[in-house]
């Protein structure tokens, strides 16, 4: 979401929300966060489950040189042990080859992933194994840059809403939905100042 719809998106949430309007008051902008279209996301998406960023960076960089150029057909045709050895576990492995076949065989069409509704976007994602609904939130807000999208399945933005609505535990993802609700169509900005508060206030993982 770029800086001129990040505002757009704050500035509507803070008319409907005070806790929103509160703050927004206190600690600003979120900055904008994007990732680009197409397979290279979908397998760092992959690579970096489980994983440290910088830990995910190294073997990304190792599997990517073993690639004559970033495309599935490539991927394809290295030998799984060579992948095991740049540092997949053979799980990532079988997700990797998979989300590769299914776009080299049109199986999975992801270039038309953008022309698709949020939640057909969502469900094509989740068919590949390796996503669930979270890495397909992610990819709709960061790649397709959709703007009311909220990936209540992530641990950051559950305890985060805890401390921003003063709750008296976590709310489940099922309930999350239900208290951003209202946040619609700028869930997605919602999603990313939510971030920003739980980083910034240095919340506890477990609050």
């Amino acid at each position: 979401m770029n800086k001129e719809n990040m505002m757009l998106g704050m500035e509507a949430l803070s008319l409907i929300d005070e806790d929103i309007k509160q703050a927004y008051t206190e600690i600003g902008l979120p900055a904008e966060r994007s990732s680009p279209e197409g397979f290279e996301t979908f397998l760092s998406t992959i690579i970096s489950q489980q994983l440290s960023t910088k830990v995910a960076m190294v073997i990304k960089d190792r599997v990517v040189a073993l690639m004559e150029d970033l495309t599935p057909e490539s991927l394809l045709n290295i030998p799984d042990q060579s992948l095991r050895d740049a540092g997949l576990s053979w799980r990532k492995v079988e997700y990797a080859k998979g989300l590769a076949e299914a776009i080299a065989t049109n199986r999975f069409d992801i270039d038309n992933l953008g022309k698709l509704s949020d939640d057909d976007a969502i469900k094509a994602i989740t068919e590949i194994k390796g996503f669930g609904r979270w890495s397909a939130e992610i990819y709709l807000m960061f790649s397709l840059d959709r703007k009311d999208v909220f990936p209540a399945d992530d641990l950051g933005l559950l305890v985060a809403l805890k401390h921003l609505k003063g709750l008296p535990e976590k709310p489940t993802a099922k309930q999350a939905r239900e208290i951003v609700k209202h946040w619609s169509p700028w869930q997605s900005a919602g999603a990313l100042f939510l971030w920003q508060y739980y980083h910034q206030l240095n919340l506890p993982k477990k609050a």
